[in-house]
């Protein structure tokens, strides 16, 4: 396979996998305050809202420091990880207790600013100034899949139910973990990209020099990652674009978790309330796919 071919093939596998994993987490959110309303354990005292707040409140200080993180494990690593934390996040519900509920929330919150951090990174190192415009149409498309097929699944599975019984839920979350896992899985099919070398450079003695220096970098490259962030957050392009960014996370909050819920809540629907908490996630993922 040529160069260009297994940058390509790294770009539609990076999509592939986002898409596996957020089929699941966000089809989680949309029917997370549903499924919870609908338990019938006394023990259990979570609220999806206050999960959700806690996620995206970790998530936002964690995007300090993944760029370090990221530096030092390598994007491939990280992305890897954060798709198992993502995992055990959806699998709570399997079997929901509280502190296990809101520990996931705070480590998920973690794993999302790696995953993206190191997303980004394999998007570029994976891209040119020809190619980042298509590729990235490639992932956003392939990622926003996510929202059809995730959410085609609640409102088949959840037809005529007025309430969420504990077998209905486990069917679910478990299904969700499985698709979860092999998104993860498939990074491991992301292909490094081969270090170019000038002749002798690869001799032994540059190999033994390379070993006992290779931790140091790894820290000099986590600090200055760490150092760009902050130079970074505080540029005049970042505090503008931050404006438009909070009305992002805004409008998110409004159809990733409360939109569904309140559909879910409305007795008007009949039987069909549950299953059209689903459907309307479907539509939304279409505007995203076409926009």
């Amino acid at each position: 396979m040529s160069p260009e071919g297994k940058k390509l093939f790294n770009i539609i596998i990076l999509g592939v996998s986002f898409m596996f994993i957020f089929t699941a987490f966000q089809s989680c959110g949309n029917i997370a305050q549903t499924v919870i309303t609908n338990l019938n354990n006394t023990d259990f005292h979570g609220s999806g809202y206050t999960s959700m707040s806690i996620i995206y409140g970790v998530l936002s200080a964690s995007n300090l420091v993944s760029p370090s993180l990221v530096a030092i494990v390598g994007p491939q690593f990280s992305m890897v990880v954060s798709g198992v934390f993502y995992s055990l996040y959806i699998a709570v519900f399997i079997q929901p207790a509280t502190w296990a509920f809101y520990t996931a929330s705070v480590l998920i919150g973690i794993a999302a600013a790696v995953l993206w951090t190191a997303q980004g990174n394999c998007l570029t190192e994976n891209s040119d100034e020809n190619t980042i415009g298509r590729n990235s149409g490639i992932f956003w498309a392939l990622l926003q899949f996510s929202l059809i097929f995730g959410n085609l699944y609640i409102y088949l599975a959840w037809q005529g139910k007025t309430h969420i019984s504990e077998s209905d839920r486990r069917t679910v979350f478990i299904a969700l973990t499985v698709i979860s896992l092999v998104g993860t899985v498939l990074f491991f099919l992301i292909r490094k990209q081969e270090d170019t070398k000038a002749p002798g450079d690869d001799d032994s003695t540059n190999e033994i020099l390379g070993e006992s220096s290779s931790a140091r970098n790894k820290m000099m490259r986590a600090v200055a990652a760490f150092k760009k962030s902050i130079t970074l957050s505080f540029t005049k392009e970042m505090l503008l674009l931050s404006v438009t960014t909070a009305y992002t996370g805004l409008v998110l909050t409004f159809f990733s978790g409360v939109y569904g819920t309140c559909i879910g809540a409305v007795n008007r629907f009949g039987s069909e309330e549950k299953s059209l908490i689903g459907l309307s996630g479907i539509f939304i993922g279409v505007g995203e796919i076409l926009g």
